[in-house]
């Protein structure tokens, strides 16, 4: 029997911790960059209208510049970010699992492809957010950008 090593929670982990550094990684250079997100796993406050949200696909891409990146913080296993949908700019906190990340961008170059599944497991979640969020407080410069970004 094969198994989908991009679904076990060894892969989930260390993708999960790839995730984190990457995005901890821009926020200290400063570096806008856009990420593509399973729309199913984001969660919207306030919740968006319906027409806004029929209007998105399975995958939806987030570009975070400007005010929507000066807004974006890390916690918990997610990142989040103020943003603006539709014509009248319907205001939305965004919060999106690190797993829901399928890809990410800076300008027009993929600098990281996310092949593994999220997946509501707590215990599996949990474990992959305390071993990330323990990587990446070892160093201390992450611990000083995480206290500035919140």
């Amino acid at each position: 029997m094969t198994i989908n090593l991009f679904q076990t929670a060894e892969y989930k982990e260390l993708i999960t911790d790839h995730i984190l550094k990457t995005i901890a990684y821009l926020f200290e250079k400063q570096q806008e960059f856009s990420i593509a997100c399973e729309i199913k796993h984001i969660q919207f406050s306030p919740v968006l209208p319906q027409e806004i949200q029929e209007s998105f696909d399975e995958v939806v891409l987030f570009i975070l510049s400007g005010y929507t990146y000066e807004t974006a913080k890390m916690g918990d296993g997610y990142i989040s970010f103020e943003a603006g949908f539709g014509t009248d700019n319907f205001g939305s906190t965004v919060s999106i699992p690190l797993l829901a990340i399928k890809q990410m961008f800076v300008g027009e170059n993929p600098i990281v492809i996310n092949l593994a599944e999220h997946s509501e497991n707590k215990t599996t979640a949990q474990n992959a957010k305390k071993i990330s969020m323990e990587s990446l407080l070892n160093n201390p410069e992450n611990k000083k950008l995480l206290k500035r970004k919140k």
